[in-house]
């Protein structure tokens, strides 16, 4: 890994020792096109050099198009920047997997990815519609093909030139350890929720021991309850070194090793996002012996269907 002083540049190298990537990332999940296209320009103005995005997103033309503006602008050049978009469900059937991806290059008008993701482990039936549902309104799942199959479709696209690494998202460990023990292409990057209050020890320790960049999403907590933001720990941390909470939070996350996502519509969010310098040990120590809250906000890995869950704060 490099970081810098300021961590906000700080690269961690993928599998095959062939490129990094920036770790700090910002994700596109946002409803509004107008508001997403402004967001993701503000963020490449600001240094963001990682972008994320998805099928299931229902806006990967709108990433395309501020991407291109961006690219006319000067902003950044696209050899610099670090694209990547993800499989969904619908799409597992290796027959699938390339006109899918080729379908995300022409909405994000790109002649490859840097990273292209298995969204969820799930495969839903084949099909047009993204959310197949039975009678009962369960997701009709589709048996006829294995995470391995689709795996095995993925590393094609990586000898096709279409995408430079593949990986998976919203799994568990032992998902990851039945591709790594099976796969010709190690995932390169492991997309999960992750933050103080589900540190995911021991997925990082593997997804470490095997060159595989664990990346979390929702790293401050996504505004749940119970609220990272508040936990006591790191308000403390945040008062004592001259830092916001969501900074502390993201620097922990850079510092144990973990890529991350934030996403805000709000310029002064994502410049506070990317605003993020190192914590001293005695915090770092702090986050993680002094924190004890431990929950998991989103169900997708337990279903295939995304959705932070609601809570009530006690």
């Amino acid at each position: 890994m490099h970081r810098s002083n300021t961590l906000r540049d700080t690269t961690i190298p993928l599998a095959g020792g062939k490129g990094a990537i920036p770790a700090l990332g910002f994700g596109t999940l946002i409803a509004d096109p107008v508001a997403a296209k402004k967001a993701i320009k503000v963020a490449l103005e600001t240094g963001f050099r990682h972008i994320d995005a998805a099928e299931i997103y229902r806006n990967e033309d709108v990433v395309g198009s501020a991407l291109q503006e961006s690219f006319a602008e000067g902003t950044v050049w696209r050899k610099d920047l670090f694209v990547t978009t993800k499989l969904w469900n619908n799409n597992h059937r290796p027959e699938r997997v390339k006109p899918a991806l080729e379908a995300s290059l022409r909405r994000l008008q790109l002649d490859y990815v840097d990273c292209y993701l298995i969204h969820t482990p799930f495969a839903f039936v084949p099909g047009d519609e993204q959310y197949p549902t039975g009678e009962d309104g369960r997701p009709i799942y589709d048996s006829g093909v294995t995470l391995l199959e689709t795996w095995q479709a993925m590393e094609r696209l990586v000898d096709e030139g279409l995408c430079r690494y593949i990986g998976l998202s919203d799994v568990r460990l032992d998902a990851v350890k039945e591709i790594v023990a099976a796969a010709r292409i190690k995932p390169a990057v492991v997309q999960v929720e992750c933050h103080p209050y589900l540190p995911e020890w021991e997925l990082l320790e593997f997804c470490q021991q095997h060159g595989i960049v664990l990346l979390a999403f929702a790293p401050l907590g996504h505004g749940m309850e119970p609220r990272v933001l508040h936990d006591p720990v790191i308000t403390n941390i945040a008062q004592r070194v001259g830092k916001t909470p969501a900074q502390v939070a993201l620097a922990w996350a850079l510092q144990r090793g973990t890529a991350f996502l934030t996403t805000s519509t709000k310029p002064d969010h994502i410049l506070e996002n990317f605003d993020v310098s190192s914590l001293p040990d005695d915090a770092l120590q702090a986050m993680q012996q002094d924190i004890t809250t431990r929950i998991r906000l989103n169900q997708v890995v337990d279903t295939g269907l995304p959705g932070f869950i609601p809570r009530k704060s006690e």
